[in-house]
């Protein structure tokens, strides 16, 4: 059951409105990387999890993560708070008011007419939020690898988020968001590496003949070596061939006669001559008579 607090988990306070900037906002509103994404993704995964730990932890994390919607959303409709007003109420005229939407070459018109000035279900480009943001596949071990790099594009975007403005307050804001995203990244961590073995994810173990051979399939210079292609357990292929399994490389199906008679049958019907050379449409509609 969730009770809703009318106080936000942190004070939002900005300085003066801007429409641009609550337009940038969206990104962690509405978009791949913003807060109800992440709250969905752990929220799904509480509810399917087994284990009464990591359940009780994604549903805190999930929980947070609909608090900072609401500090993110309620920084968006701060800044534009003065546009809704402005356009809800006809305060400026045509013009001026259109500028001080579309000001600084920033897209808030779409969102501020569309949508009234609020915060709106979109990310900055005015796409919808999509559930196919949710990447969940239903296995902790990789579940939680995918959650602790969740948080740290969401830590990203939030750096990028902080760097476009000189508003104290929203900085202020954005910082905290910012951290909590680290706070999120070491506790899913922990929470993958108590599950031991964890890596490879899943219950199957690989094919040991392929499990640390490395392909060198892009050549050229720079053709570098690291810990990621050399060292212990490390096999390294110069010059991959096909295929490496040993046989021949070509695809093949074995077919009930009657079905290969019928697909012999379609490739002789649908052969290509390579002897003709037919007139086409494309010539015929050309200005060079037949010739292109």
């Amino acid at each position: 059951m969730f009770m809703h607090n009318k106080r936000l988990q942190y004070t939002v306070r900005v300085a003066e409105p801007n429409p641009g900037l609550a337009n940038l906002m969206l990104e962690q509103f509405g978009g791949p990387q913003g807060e109800l994404a992440a709250a969905m993704r752990y929220f799904t995964q509480a509810v399917t999890e087994v284990d009464p730990g990591r359940k009780d932890m994604l549903f805190d994390i999930a929980t947070e993560e609909l608090s900072h919607l609401e500090v993110i959303g309620s920084i968006i409709v701060m800044l534009n708070k003065g546009a809704r007003g402005d356009l809800a109420e006809g305060t400026q005229q045509e013009g001026e008011l259109y500028r001080s939407l579309t000001g600084a070459g920033n897209d808030s018109h779409i969102t501020s007419l569309l949508y009234g000035g609020g915060a709106a279900l979109i990310n900055s480009a005015g796409v919808p939020w999509n559930a196919a943001y949710i990447d969940t596949i239903g296995e902790p071990t990789a579940d939680l690898r995918s959650n602790i790099a969740a948080e740290a594009r969401a830590k990203i975007v939030y750096e990028r988020l902080i760097n476009v403005t000189d508003d104290p307050g929203i900085r202020d804001a954005l910082t905290f968001l910012m951290t909590r995203e680290i706070a999120h990244q070491l506790s899913f961590e922990k929470a993958l590496h108590s599950i031991q073995p964890n890596f490879p994810q899943g219950k199957l173990p690989g094919d040991p003949k392929y499990t640390q051979v490395y392909f060198n399939l892009s050549q050229g210079e720079p053709d570098l070596r690291g810990p990621w292609n050399q060292g212990e357990g490390w096999e390294y292929v110069e010059n991959p061939q096909p295929a490496v399994d040993g046989g021949d490389g070509m695809p093949s199906v074995t077919l009930p006669a009657e079905q290969e008679a019928a697909v012999e049958a379609m490739k002789l019907r649908t052969m290509s001559s390579p002897d003709a050379q037919p007139l086409t449409g494309a010539e015929l509609g050309s200005a060079k008579g037949g010739k292109i």
